[in-house]
């Protein structure tokens, strides 16, 4: 200890000496100085404070006593850093790892920092320093601390050490880090870097596209100067023939993230998609949007500029929201549209599903072709009109056939879906089915089959059936509804929707609110159903659950012969990290 103290102050005296050769310009009371003094070395540990050297300097250049300083300074050292550390000490020599006496330590130095925090304390760092303390520095290499200052930067945002730590953080490349942070979105350029790494983790991930797209709609839309600032790149990306494709759907995805959360973004969309060159267009489709619902008097204008020998871009009528509407007003049971309008409505949507346009030479107007436009709106108009009607399942099997017909568009796949879903989430549909498996539910296995681009939407709906309360149904009766929307997702899996189903099925198990009948029976279809080979992840997301003998305990047999062991055998032989 006395070799550690004596050290100390050997440090202590070679920075005055270095720092007295400069002078100090400024003259202090000496009286008021010393009286300044004393009371901050009079703290507990002040000897420990990173401006106990300044402190020193103004002390002795005001005639203050060495020998009062030292007695003031020990008298006062309680030594909590070192006591700290002993205990970190003794708790690892008792048997305690490392790693977790450092996260006790950490853990409650960050609930400490957060309860006592000053940012005006904190602004004074620079005020005092001048530049940019060495401490910050090497603090912001520790995800520790650098989730703290996210914390704080969250409830502090108009703090300056905080800002100026964000933009250290974001250059030191841990932007990816803060896609969340308000803070970020104050400076542009901490927030291009954190757009630009939110939009490659859409590019390179696009199995995991709902999520990615998500996270950066929340950060986008965090105000509406974000919103347009990323709208605007993301529309000049989009035009790149490599990746714009991918662009435009990101854009779409936060427009409608922003709609969601109460933003009428119209405006904006409407300007940057071209719209404001062909005004009636613009005008009808924006009084749509803004208001999100269809009325026949616009409607009308839209199909008269796109019936037209040179309509607008295709583009204008492709905006998802207005492509919602249509489905909506088409395919939902029970809408009643006029029938003297109706012909508008399903030309607009067919238009927008088929229609493909074609850039002209130079000089030469722009070309389109509607090839496939006259089947397609036959074949909305027919399902439409089964669709508009409440028909049961068995008054169905006369229109069958030109369902599966029309189904192959996939623009009336979407519409099917659509149709399904507002049936069979109504309260009563199980309650008054009496088919193991319903004709609106057996449709969705067709749509699985003949789109793999309606995966997900459909996923998402046996996800909200499966998960429904059914509290009309016997309990044997809710399994059995159950079981049948399980083979509707072993369907899925088969179809491609492989890893989305089994992760969903094991967070089913793993959060432990699922009758274990209903995890072992889509165990037992799957493995009915697959064969090697199979990829990493859906062995490393299935193994645990084929693994359990709560689940398939009742499924082996005496040798290895069942499908529980021979896929268990398979996987450990061909799969060195499992077996």
């Amino acid at each position: 200890m006395d070799d550690d103290y004596d050290g100390g102050w050997g440090d202590a005296a070679d920075n005055l000496d270095e720092e007295s050769e400069g002078g100090d310009d400024n003259v202090e009371n000496p009286e008021q100085v010393l009286a300044e003094c004393a009371e901050k070395f009079s703290t507990p540990d002040y000897i420990m404070e990173p401006g106990i050297f300044s402190q020193l300097k103004r002390y002795f250049q005001s005639g203050g006593n060495p020998v009062n300083v030292i007695e003031q300074l020990s008298q006062n050292y309680t030594a909590v850093a070192q006591m700290a550390n002993l205990i970190a000490e003794w708790l690892i020599v008792g048997g305690v790892k490392v790693q977790d006496v450092q996260a006790m330590v950490e853990n409650h130095l960050k609930d400490m920092i957060l309860r006592t925090f000053d940012p005006k304390k904190a602004d004074t760092i620079f005020t005092e320093e001048g530049e940019t303390p060495a401490w910050l520095t090497e603090l912001i290499e520790h995800p520790t601390w650098r989730s703290l200052i996210y914390r704080l930067a969250e409830e502090y945002p108009d703090c300056l050490m905080l800002n100026f730590t964000i933009k250290l953080i974001s250059d030191a490349g841990f932007q990816g880090e803060i896609t969340s942070i308000s803070t970020a979105a104050q400076q542009l350029e901490v927030f291009s870097r954190v757009l630009k790494t939110a939009i490659g983790g859409f590019l390179t991930n696009p199995e995991d596209w709902q999520s990615t797209s998500k996270e950066c709609a929340k950060m986008v839309c965090h105000g509406q100067h974000t919103y347009v600032y990323s709208q605007v790149i993301m529309n000049v990306l989009a035009r790149e023939p490599k990746g714009g494709s991918s662009m435009k759907r990101l854009s779409q995805e936060i427009t409608k993230q922003a709609q969601k959360n109460g933003h009428d973004v119209t405006p904006i969309t409407m300007a940057l998609n071209g719209a404001s060159a062909y005004p009636q267009a613009c005008q009808a489709l924006t009084s749509m949007l803004s208001r999100n619902t269809l009325n026949p008097a616009d409607i009308t204008v839209l199909f008269r500029n796109y019936s037209a020998a040179d309509p607008p871009p295709i583009d204008l009528i492709r905006t998802p929201q207005f492509l919602e509407l249509l489905i909506d007003s088409l395919f939902k049971s029970g809408v009643k549209l006029n029938p003297e309008h109706k012909p508008k409505y399903i030309y607009l949507l067919a238009y927008a599903a088929s229609v493909c346009e074609t850039q002209a030479k130079k000089g030469q107007k722009r070309s389109w072709t509607k090839d496939e436009l006259k089947p397609t709106i036959q074949a909305v108009e027919t399902v439409h009109n089964i669709c508009n009607v409440n028909k049961g399942s068995s008054e169905l099997m006369a229109d069958l056939a030109n369902l599966y017909h029309c189904l192959r568009f996939s623009v009336v796949a979407v519409g099917i879906v659509r149709w399904v879903e507002c049936t069979v989430t109504e309260p009563s549909y199980f309650k008054l089915s009496t088919e193991h498996c319903p004709l609106h539910m057996a449709m969705l296995d067709e749509v699985v089959n003949l789109h793999p681009l309606l995966h997900n939407q459909v996923l998402d709906l046996l996800i909200r059936l499966f998960e429904s309360k059914q509290d009309e149904l016997e309990i044997l009766v809710q399994l059995e509804m159950r079981k049948m929307v399980l083979d509707r997702m072993v369907n899925l899996l088969c179809a491609g929707c492989v890893v989305p189903v089994v992760k969903y099925i094991k967070q089913c198990w793993q959060k432990g609110d699922t009758d274990i009948s209903l995890i072992r029976y889509f165990v037992t279809e799957v493995l009915e159903a697959i064969g090697p080979p199979y990829s990493t992840e859906f062995v490393h997301l299935f193994m645990p659950m084929v693994e359990n003998d709560e689940i398939t305990g009742t499924m082996r047999g005496d040798g290895e012969n069942d499908p529980v062991s021979e896929f268990i055998v398979y996987c450990k032989a061909n799969y060195t990290a499992i077996a």
